[in-house]
């Protein structure tokens, strides 16, 4: 894939990424690390809670939707470098789905103090097989303009 800088982009280009297939094994191990609460680490146990049922950390489905940008969504030259953005889970993400990034570029604005990079905005979502959206995600990039 090639590689992207500042030049290459216009408001409204869109990227999709490849996939990834997510079991309970990758959501425990995930929570077990960063976020053990019961709904992510015990099947049993999170029938009871408001999930219903094993669902995956959100932090785990942002992991995830960064992995698929960085490897097969958004080929960035100078890598995928965030300066802030809104996070939204509006579905739970469940053992068996499998995701994938849509993203579009929303804004372009030229940096006014440093020359050669601007600051990006883009909307992305991260979908499962069915379609559904299970994260939101408006990051603010910053990306280099191509060397001289």
């Amino acid at each position: 894939m090639a590689k992207l800088y500042l030049e290459d982009l216009k408001v409204g280009d869109r990227f999709k990424s490849a996939e990834h297939a997510l079991d309970a094994a990758q959501i425990k191990a995930f929570a077990q690390q960063f976020d053990p609460q019961p709904f992510h680490t015990d099947e049993e146990a999170a029938k009871s809670t408001f999930f219903g049922g094993l669902a995956a950390s959100g932090w785990h489905t942002a992991a995830l939707t960064m992995k698929l940008l960085v490897e097969s969504g958004l080929p960035l030259a100078d890598g995928i470098i965030g300066s802030g953005g809104e996070l939204q889970w509006p579905k739970p993400t469940r053992p068996g789905d499998v995701l994938h990034v849509e993203g579009e570029v929303v804004d372009i604005v030229p940096s006014r103090s440093k020359p050669g990079r601007a600051m990006v905005a883009m909307r992305c979502q991260t979908l499962n097989q069915h379609g559904d959206v299970l994260q939101h995600f408006m990051p603010k990039l910053v990306v280099q303009a191509r060397p001289a």
